[in-house]
């Protein structure tokens, strides 16, 4: 009886930390599925950046074409380190890329777009972040593929990299291509 005092917790630790390392084994949090995939884009009605760019709204996102939307800030590293790509992707013909400017200021996100270039064709600016929030980012960098008829097809957290580009975001720009077409 007494070694059993000393046997249980020591069993029950072991349980315990066996289920905690599996636990660690799902997905990264950054890329937890989002709930808006195969639903339409939530609703958007912001300004634009500033006098320089034009603003888009819920009906540019299902305009017929796929539009890559991407969530950004001046003061996100990241942000700056995923220009190159972004630059890329614009240059496609077969889609629209926007910007959404998250919890920044208008003169920032300028001066940030004329030092690492400005790739979108559209920019809002999400000031406080609501708009964001209704579209269930929590972090920058974000970026959704929109299909042409508005349905969010992906969210990617994190900063396009050359092989998130190649094996992540292309091959959704493909399915949304597919997927966006009248039936």
């Amino acid at each position: 009886m007494k070694r059993l005092v000393y046997i249980v917790p020591i069993i029950a630790f072991a349980a315990l930390a066996y289920l905690l390392f599996h636990s660690l084994s799902g997905a990264p949090p950054d890329q937890l599925p989002s709930a808006f995939i195969g639903k339409p884009a939530p609703t958007i009605s912001l300004p634009a950046l500033d006098k320089r760019t034009v603003a888009f709204s819920r009906a540019d996102l299902s305009a017929g074409h796929v539009t890559v939307v991407n969530v950004w800030a001046s003061w996100c590293a990241p942000c700056k380190e995923e220009a190159p790509m972004l630059a890329a992707l614009a240059k496609r013909d077969d889609l629209q890329l926007f910007g959404l400017v998250y919890k920044d200021r208008p003169e920032k996100a300028r001066a940030f777009l004329d030092s690492a270039g400005n790739p979108f064709a559209r920019i809002d600016i999400d000031g406080n972040g609501r708009a964001a929030i209704d579209w269930g980012v929590y972090d920058v960098p974000e970026t959704f593929v929109i299909d042409g008829r508005g349905i969010i097809r992906l969210r990617f957290s994190g900063p396009i990299t050359p092989e998130v580009l190649s094996g992540t975001l292309l091959p959704a720009i493909e399915q949304a291509e597919a997927a966006g077409r009248p039936a």
